[in-house]
């Protein structure tokens, strides 16, 4: 089911909700806008997310981003070390639940 030449289909996306399709590429182009976040850490935090959410595409083309911005193999490494920590971290909190008073 993943193949990266799936997204050549958002297209259809655009042709079919041009509006909301409008608005989200020009939201999507702003938040990775240099700002008070520079673009490298922005990248990184997508890096994490799309770790975390497990989206391949959203891996593949962060992670390319984050490298075209600099990132390091270290770099990434400790962001995915992030990333495994927060997934991990929201299990054992979560497990706060499991027990009644």
């Amino acid at each position: 089911m993943f193949d990266m030449k799936n997204l050549t289909k958002l297209k259809r996306l655009d042709e079919n909700a041009p509006d909301a399709m409008k608005a989200f590429w020009a939201f999507d182009k702003a938040v990775f806008t240099e700002g008070t976040i520079d673009v490298l850490h922005k990248q990184l935090m997508a890096v994490a997310v799309a770790l975390t959410t497990q989206c391949p595409y959203c891996i593949e083309l962060h992670t390319k981003a984050a490298r075209d911005a600099g990132a390091t193999d270290q770099m990434l490494a400790e962001t995915a070390a992030v990333a495994a920590a927060m997934r991990a971290g929201a299990a054992i909190t979560h497990a706060t639940h499991l027990f009644k008073s």
